[in-house]
């Protein structure tokens, strides 16, 4: 055995400048097709954070109480009131709003691309196996590699934290909803068949309202995933609350840093349990959704 082919050091693979080749060769090259897919995610974006910010603080309460005390009870929306009002008085309010309509925003485009994407990968075991590897990938890539390629093909900014965080939340929404399709019975399926229901009509009056509960556990970890990603994107000038945090971590500031993690925390409690509970409502109801 030739022990030299051992000698890592003579023999290193250069993949990291081909992929920094390739990077700077779709700069160059599609820079303009990238900016075509930010603008619709921009837009939405500035919609959300203007009708957000444009609202008096207590119509935003008044909704969120409302959501959490029809979906999950009297003690969520005590808790919900008592959250928003506690992050208003720590002066985070307008960062709390931004933060919000990015991950509306992401949820929003994880769902519209994913779901679909799910839905396909629950029908077809080919198309399950072609996505297979860049679900995985996507899963356990750190979050921080999807920051320089997003800031060289986008450029910096909360839209930018966006588009990364997108594609860092989306594997679970596209998962679930294809471990929903297929934990359909085989035997509904065959009588939806027998008398003589479409794809179509299966696909909506029978996969979708059963695998809603799974969907809807997929929403629920894209929301949570979207949240920890929208911090993360600070780092790439993107606004919320990652951005106390940020600064406090440059400035060694441990109280500044401290609220914005307690805002984010509360946060997240506030939306995890709102989505379980819209789950949870819909598995004991699945004709629902038809």
């Amino acid at each position: 055995m030739n022990w030299n082919l051992l000698n890592f050091e003579d023999r290193m693979i250069p993949l990291d400048d081909w992929i920094q080749t390739f990077v700077d060769w779709l700069v160059v090259n599609y820079r303009s097709y990238f900016q075509i897919i930010k603008y619709p995610v921009e837009k939405t974006l500035m919609s959300l954070d203007y009708a957000l910010n444009a609202l008096p603080p207590m119509v935003i309460i008044i909704l969120i109480a409302l959501a959490a005390w029809r979906f999950s009870g009297k003690g969520l929306a005590v808790f919900s009131i008592l959250s928003m009002l506690l992050i208003g008085y720590l002066g985070l309010w307008e960062d709390a709003m931004t933060t919000i309509s990015m991950v509306f925003c992401s949820v929003t485009f994880c769902a519209v691309v994913g779901i679909p994407l799910g839905i396909g990968s629950g029908r077809s075991n080919r198309f399950e196996t072609f996505l297979r590897p860049f679900l995985d990938a996507m899963q356990t890539t750190p979050a921080f590699v999807y920051l320089v390629p997003v800031v060289m093909l986008f450029s910096i900014g909360t839209t930018s934290g966006v588009l990364a965080t997108i594609i860092f939340a989306m594997p679970p929404i596209i998962r679930l909803t294809s471990l929903g399709i297929r934990q359909v019975d085989a035997e509904l399926l065959e009588a939806s068949l027998a008398f003589g229901a479409t794809p179509w009509q299966i696909l909506r009056r029978v996969q979708l309202p059963l695998a809603m509960p799974s969907i809807l556990a997929g929403l629920n970890q894209t929301i949570m995933l979207s949240l920890s990603m929208v911090v993360i994107a600070a780092l790439i000038g993107a606004g919320g609350l990652g951005m106390p945090v940020f600064q406090g971590l440059n400035s060694l500031d441990i109280g500044l840093a401290a609220i914005g993690g307690l805002a984010i925390v509360l946060m997240a409690m506030v939306m995890d349990r709102i989505t379980q509970g819209i789950a949870r409502g819909s598995q004991k109801n699945p004709r629902q959704s038809q």
